[in-house]
């Protein structure tokens, strides 16, 4: 009987990764590879699902399977960004290009509407979080609003996974963590579509079958096959958003668990037993029956660091050597990394990147230590709001490209006061992916014990005391500088109309 693997691939916002798994974890082969985001007007950010999402997964599928080698593919898992909103024909052909996840914060007027049309309170009781850039509900109303001909052909609402999911099985089919982030559409507390205000928001359309990311939800077509090189009858999982399949990649799902994805944004997980609905964050559904979560996300982190680079012309190794030579506290400088408006704690999208307290002598080691630091305050911030909410962070495990190198995730240790674990693969949701296959075909070995922590980053007390001074200066500057920032945001959107 010929040795069985499983397959990964997942969607990213900058990047994809593709990953080839034993069933004991394994790692037997990696694709990757490199795409482009669009931001067509100031609050939009786009995706093309053809030319990124499915050109890239025939690229890594294409490149992967030769790697099995002889072996048997026993099961695919995908996972992708989101929640995002892709509105497809009866034939799951895209109608417009994808509109993304929280970043994206064309959706303001209807996230107001909403909101006062069914209820904060109301919304959050039964859906777990309060309407923000990262809901659904208000990006199908403004599709309704400002393109009607696409909501009038639209058959279909998918999501990255869910549209990998189509192609290649044919089914129309989401995974509830995902459905529980198109909020108000999903009702955290049944599980299940909400009937009446999925009609008052998305009317007519008919939503997805729903399933766990677990769950075989199909099998690769004949037509499937030949586009991609997969096996014909190959066991697809309905996969779920990038964020749960990393955090099932790094055994992040006992509660208390709680991921920090360091990215192009930040992302944290942590897990619970209960639904625990808090305004300030996102109350969801986790990637296994019988378990919830907490989400946060910050809109930028590693996009920062890649602005400042582009800026100075720098190399992020340079950086990192000189950043690390200067002392905790950036020499006096205080950056809010709101270059993207904020989500959660603040949930901003008018929010703007302030640095203060430069002067002549400051230089870009001190810039960019600045920037890592003021991504750890956002971190601390979000964390707090989890404990405020009533979780408990009982493990942090760190995960992400931005876990390479050492300083960003000591810097964050010593902001935030708390250790992190770092597994051995840091492939991320790729990897998750495959574990998910493998749990829903039944191929997985022991699959607690996949991708063990090597190592631990501890904080320097001495710093945690330094950074606390300067914590509650981060959190003083946004409230001081926010009337500012929304002049300074309408100002900007007046001149992208002018041209």
């Amino acid at each position: 009987m010929a040795e069985k693997v499983l397959l990964g691939i997942d969607i990213g916002t900058a990047s994809s990764k593709g990953v080839l798994v034993g069933t004991d974890g394994r790692v037997l082969a990696r694709a990757s590879r490199q795409h482009e985001t669009s931001y067509p007007h100031p609050g939009w950010v786009e995706h093309d699902p053809e030319a990124v999402w499915w050109d890239d997964f025939l690229t890594l599928a294409r490149e992967l399977v030769p790697a099995a080698d002889g072996r048997e593919i026993a099961g695919l898992g995908v996972s992708g960004i989101g929640p995002v909103l892709l509105p497809a024909d009866g034939d799951g052909k895209p109608l417009r290009p994808a509109i993304l996840y929280g970043v994206d914060t064309r959706a303001t007027e209807e996230i107001a509407e909403l909101t006062e049309e069914l209820g904060a309170d109301e919304i959050l009781r039964r859906g777990g979080s309060a309407l923000s850039s990262q809901a659904v509900g208000p990006k199908v109303r403004w599709l309704a609003k400002h393109e009607p001909d696409v909501y009038r052909r639209t058959e279909m609402l998918l999501m990255c996974s869910s549209y990998l999911v189509h192609r290649l099985t044919g089914r129309y089919v989401l995974d509830h963590h995902s459905a529980s982030q198109c909020d108000p559409l999903y009702d955290l507390q049944s599980r299940t579509w909400s009937a009446d205000w999925a009609q008052r928001v998305a009317p007519d359309l008919p939503l997805p079958e729903l399933a766990w990311p677990t769950e075989v939800v199909g099998h690769v077509t004949a037509q499937a096959a030949a586009e991609t090189g997969l096996p014909e009858g190959l066991p697809v999982t309905a996969g779920t958003v990038d964020a749960w399949a990393e955090a099932t990649s790094v055994g992040v799902r006992q509660p208390g668990d709680t991921m920090l994805m360091y990215g192009t944004t930040m992302f944290f997980v942590q897990v619970l037993d209960e639904v625990r609905p808090h305004p300030a964050l996102w109350g969801t559904c986790g990637a296994f029956p019988d378990t919830y979560t907490l989400a946060a996300g910050m809109a930028t982190s590693g996009a920062v660091t890649q602005w400042l680079r582009n800026l100075v012309d720098g190399e992020y190794a340079d950086l990192v050597e000189q950043a690390s030579a200067v002392p905790a506290g950036s020499r006096g400088l205080l950056l809010l990394p709101y270059f993207a408006g904020e989500r959660t704690p603040i949930f901003d999208p008018d929010a703007r990147g302030f640095l203060a307290g430069l002067t002549l002598e400051h230089g870009r080691a001190e810039l960019y230590r600045a920037a890592l630091e003021g991504i750890g305050y956002g971190v601390r911030h979000n964390l707090e709001a989890m404990g405020e909410a009533g979780g408990t962070a009982g493990r942090l495990v760190a995960v992400g490209g931005g876990t390479q190198g050492g300083l960003w995730t000591q810097i964050v240790s010593d902001i935030t006061g708390q250790e992190q674990q770092l597994p051995g693969e840091t492939i991320g949701a790729a990897y998750g992916d495959a574990l998910l296959a493998g749990v829903g075909t039944g191929t997985a070995v022991d699959p607690d014990s996949w991708n063990p922590v090597v190592r631990t980053v501890r904080p320097n007390p001495e710093h945690t005391e330094r950074y606390n001074a300067f914590y509650r200066h981060y959190r003083d500057l946004y409230d001081s500088t926010v009337r500012i920032a929304h002049f300074l945001a309408g100002e900007q959107r007046a001149a992208d109309e002018r041209g």
